[in-house]
């Protein structure tokens, strides 16, 4: 087994309390259609495309007004609005970084969402410093669960998809990230624990806070200040 040199990020669900901002926004963005979303609906499709994610509901019970492209666009701009006035890193994302950068692990994320809204997140945030680079889903021919997003990362970086870890929320990421040929770590925000899913990853935490660089192989923790 190659030794990790890289860490990529999931973002929404991951990095950042997103996903209930996600669920608020596509309600409130379809419920004038009459479309019968909730957040149940939502969260079964969490850490997919959002393009990917409308044109399924767009099948299942069509609309009358405004297309799947200008949906998009509304839920993005909602969703991009509510992040930037509510949004907070999840437990343990930002000192888990810390780690990893002590280590000299480069770091990346990989997510589903839009390149504005990682824009935005890695802003709101202020993890620009933090990152080598980001990459959005929404610029492969296919979203997650197809590995491609995080090939074009490794790529990218000029590193083996096996020298990869990859932090994942949802069930569609990890597949993702398994058939890349990276280990995934499963730190699961809106599905169970022990959904199928998410044991497909090489191991599971309940927040972020609970990480250590041994389970990646890397020395204890690098004492600072």
């Amino acid at each position: 087994m190659q030794p990790i040199t890289t860490a990529i990020f999931d973002m929404d669900g991951l990095i950042i309390d997103s996903e209930p901002l996600w669920q608020e926004a596509q309600i409130a963005c379809f419920r004038p259609l009459g479309v019968p979303i909730d957040r149940d609906l939502c969260r079964q499709s969490a850490g997919k495309r959002l393009d990917e994610v409308i044109a399924d509901w767009h099948r299942q019970f069509g609309w009358n007004g405004p297309g799947v492209a200008a949906m998009h666009d509304e839920v993005l701009d909602a969703v991009t609005r509510l992040i930037v006035e509510r949004g907070e890193p999840l437990p343990g994302v930002i000192e888990a970084m810390e780690t990893l950068s002590a280590q000299g692990i480069r770091m990346a994320i990989a997510s589903s969402s839009p390149p504005a809204l990682i824009d935005a997140v890695v802003g709101k945030l202020a993890l620009q410093h933090r990152l080598a680079l980001t990459h959005s889903g929404a610029l492969e021919a296919r979203g997650k669960p197809d590995p491609a997003v995080f090939l074009t990362t490794a790529r990218k970086l000029g590193v083996a998809p096996d020298q990869c870890v990859v932090f994942e929320d949802a069930p569609a990421g990890i597949e993702a990230a398994r058939r890349a040929g990276m280990r995934v770590i499963a730190v699961p925000s809106v599905f169970s624990p022990d959904d199928p899913g998410i044991l497909q990853a090489d191991r599971v935490l309940e927040t972020m806070v609970d990480f250590r660089p041994d389970m990646l192989g890397l020395p204890p923790e690098v004492a600072t200040g």
